[in-house]
């Protein structure tokens, strides 16, 4: 299976960086809930290629490394579970960083039907305590 970014969109913190060294759990601001904008769970995407627009509600975004209470940043799950809790996020096919701080960015998949969820990462990539991830969608590649 291939699935490609086709944007700028994992320059830091993206495909290629080595995990960082786990670091103490930060908790995770009351309220705070992450979401996906667009696609909508059942979405057919023809072509395969779209804009993910990734939302976040009280809290903000900042790149990874940046260390600032009440931050993180994206992590899109592709037909891909969770990782452990108090672990950093892999970085790989099914698991892309968004370690600009971005909220959107163009994707491509393959043919098929895929799974989508978002993971908040904090400056080193590990889940927040509670996890903050988004409902699990299912879009279809024709």
């Amino acid at each position: 299976m291939s699935i490609r970014l086709v944007t700028f969109a994992l320059l830091v913190g993206g495909i290629g960086s080595a995990a960082l060294p786990a670091a103490a759990v930060e908790p995770a601001p009351p309220g705070a809930k992450v979401y996906i904008i667009w696609p909508k769970s059942g979405q057919i995407i023809t072509g395969g290629k779209f804009w993910l627009r990734m939302g976040l509600r009280n809290m903000g975004v900042a790149p990874a490394g940046i260390r600032k209470p009440g931050t993180g940043h994206h992590h899109l799950l592709i037909d891909a579970d969770l990782p452990p809790a108090g672990e950093p996020i892999p970085n790989n096919r099914n698991h892309l960083h968004f370690g600009s701080g971005q909220t959107e960015a163009r994707i491509e998949l393959p043919p098929g039907r895929h799974t989508l969820q978002l993971v908040l990462g904090d400056a080193d990539h590990v889940p927040f305590e509670p996890s903050l991830v988004s409902d699990r969608i299912t879009v279809i590649v024709p």
